[in-house]
């Protein structure tokens, strides 16, 4: 009769730092250099507090939105004078230059990109090395999970989320108010189709969070008790697939939209408009 042991108390020991052939460094090191490109990028936009609005055609970068210093009150861009506040001034006068002009909902941005599934595991492996890769050896000493400071906060998503809806609406607003024409009335440029298309791309990665799919489809026992809810759950579903997808176009965008929006504004060349 054959005897079965008992199983091992600890991990198998190998020495090697990984046994995978291929080049699992290709994505850590990416991340890497292109987080911190942007981070550098946004960082800077953010603190500009110049060439963010177009009051001609209505363009407002995401960057400032919703823009609060009293700089936003009156803006003055080729002859033509607009306001960018449509929320009021609540940051006190002389901020500008130390605090950012979107100080109310960049913190929650911030807050709910650092929280995200997809953003969690980009930044552990391309910035703390914790690991690297699937099947590389873990770096550090010892692991203690999302249970203590300050990764316990990452369980704050889900209510990141929900401020990342309202900023998302807010966003919305904006890209309407871009349907503005040279004469009044409604007109559309390039500069509208671009902040349209960051909006849709905005919100495709918001709607398509693990943590949206759960506030639509969970705690239920029976589906076809909730039919509505079941539909919504199945096109979350199929949208949180290439979540990780819309979080790093989201920041491409997001560039475009601010670069175009800062170009249009500092006079480096005119919106080609479609129609007035």
């Amino acid at each position: 009769m054959s005897t079965v042991e008992a199983p091992a108390k600890t991990r198998a020991q190998i020495k090697e730092r990984t046994l995978r052939k291929d080049n699992w460094r290709l994505y850590p090191v990416s991340i890497f250099v292109f987080f911190t490109i942007w981070v550098v990028y946004a960082t800077v936009r953010a603190f500009w507090g110049a060439a963010f609005y177009v009051p001609e055609y209505h363009y407002l970068t995401p960057f400032y939105s919703p823009c609060l210093n009293e700089i936003c009150d009156s803006v003055t861009v080729n002859g033509h004078t607009g306001t960018a506040a449509e929320f009021g001034t609540f940051l006190p006068a002389g901020t500008r230059g130390w605090i950012p002009f979107a100080a109310i909902s960049l913190p929650f941005l911030l807050l709910f990109r650092l929280t995200c599934y997809y953003y969690r595991k980009a930044y552990y492996r391309s910035f703390w090395l914790s690991p690297s890769a699937c099947a590389v050896k873990e770096p550090h000493g010892k692991y203690t999970g999302e249970r203590r400071f300050p990764l316990i906060g990452q369980n704050l998503h889900r209510y990141f989320w929900m401020a990342a809806v309202v900023i998302s609406l807010i966003n919305t607003y904006d890209a309407i108010r871009a349907f503005h024409g040279k004469d009044g009335g409604i007109g559309v440029g390039l500069g509208t189709i671009i902040l349209v298309v960051n909006v849709v791309l905005l919100w495709m990665y918001t709607l398509s969070c693990h943590s949206c799919r759960h506030i639509v489809g969970g705690r239920l026992k029976n589906f076809s008790k909730h039919p509505f809810r079941y539909r919504m759950w199945g096109w979350v579903s199929r949208i949180n697939q290439q979540h990780g997808t819309y979080a790093l176009i989201t920041l491409c965008s997001l560039v475009v939209a601010d670069a175009y929006v800062a170009f249009v504004a500092g006079g480096v060349f005119n919106d080609p408009r479609i129609f007035n």
